[in-house]
């Protein structure tokens, strides 16, 4: 149960390192979005799905995800093959507590990095403007290296995946930055 710390986290979370305040209008409009939201995380590395390394990624993004007082219901890692990946998503989108499911790894373009041609043929709606806001802060953080990235986000059914490179920063940066903030209120539109 989130307390009272954890409740002004998140009725702040839109003003958070960000200079662009948001009007009254978008205020306003995201008054009745979920706050508290139910995560699934995913990494997505043969390299740490056969144990060479640690998952800082995923770690990160759990870690975010918890400090914003919502809650990690599943937490998993497959390796970069389309069967292993579908199969787990399909897993974490019939789970009806889970409400969001981010990955990690798999969008940028060597041969195996797979992650977005096994994933974004299943999403209804692409959320088009979460790359492009993504690519802008990645080339404000990195330089032209963001062009490597594939990142995207969509929705399927009433819940929504987002799928982030394996760079922790990137993690970092698209939590804080991007998801964090609107999460609430793209479930609020996906449900409708």
């Amino acid at each position: 149960m989130c307390d009272n710390k954890c409740n002004n986290i998140n009725n702040s979370a839109s003003n958070k390192n960000n200079n662009n305040a948001e009007p009254p209008s978008t205020k306003s409009h995201k008054h009745d979005s979920k706050t508290l939201i139910n995560f699934a995380v995913l990494t997505i590395s043969t390299s740490k799905y056969e144990g060479r390394g640690d998952d800082r990624s995923g770690i990160i993004l759990k870690d975010s995800i918890e400090k914003s007082c919502h809650t990690v219901k599943e937490k998993g890692l497959v390796s970069d093959e389309k069967d292993m990946i579908i199969g787990k998503v399909t897993q974490y989108l019939k789970n009806p507590q889970i409400d969001i499911i981010i990955t990690t790894g798999g969008t940028g373009l060597a041969k195996r990095d797979i992650t977005i041609e096994s994933l974004k043929p299943l999403f209804e709606k692409e959320l088009t403007g979460f790359n492009s806001l993504f690519m802008h802060l990645s080339y404000e953080a990195i330089g032209s290296a963001c062009v490597l990235s594939r990142a995207t986000a969509g929705t399927i059914g009433k819940k929504a995946i987002f799928c982030l490179p394996g760079s922790p920063d990137a993690c970092s940066l698209a939590m804080e930055k991007i998801i964090l903030k609107e999460a609430g209120h793209i479930l609020k539109h996906a449900g409708e």
